[in-house]
């Protein structure tokens, strides 16, 4: 299986960007998908879940009506548009794959987000 995140970069304060994840290797519908994100000397954090089918979604507090998850089952891709960017969204953003009742539980290699002026 694989995950490979794309879409970080260098964005000002006020910025938007777009993660993508492309997953491959096992069936993503079967699946619910995750951002996290983690920076220097704190524990990785959970931003955005969507569920499997795409009904339902999740976010952490401090991104609410700023973040949106989204996911293309086609295609087995998922998404993490990202609006109104500040300093404390500078972290590494890590996919996740988990199917609970399989016991499984994939990551991607990260992608970094800069906010900065």
């Amino acid at each position: 299986m694989q995950l490979v995140e794309s879409g970080g970069g260098l964005v000002q304060p006020g910025g938007s960007l777009r993660l993508s994840c492309a997953a491959s290797g096992f069936t993503f519908s079967r699946y619910e998908m995750n951002w996290y994100r983690q920076n220097i000397g704190k524990e990785r954090e959970l931003v955005a879940g969507i569920s499997n089918t795409g009904g339902s979604a999740r976010y952490v507090d401090s991104v609410k009506g700023r973040f949106t998850i989204s996911r293309d089952n086609l295609k087995s891709m998922v998404y993490l548009r990202m609006n109104s960017l500040n300093l404390e969204d500078t972290a590494v953003y890590y996919c996740n794959a988990r199917n609970e009742w399989l016991g499984d539980d994939y990551w991607g290699q990260g992608t970094q987000v800069t906010v900065s002026s």
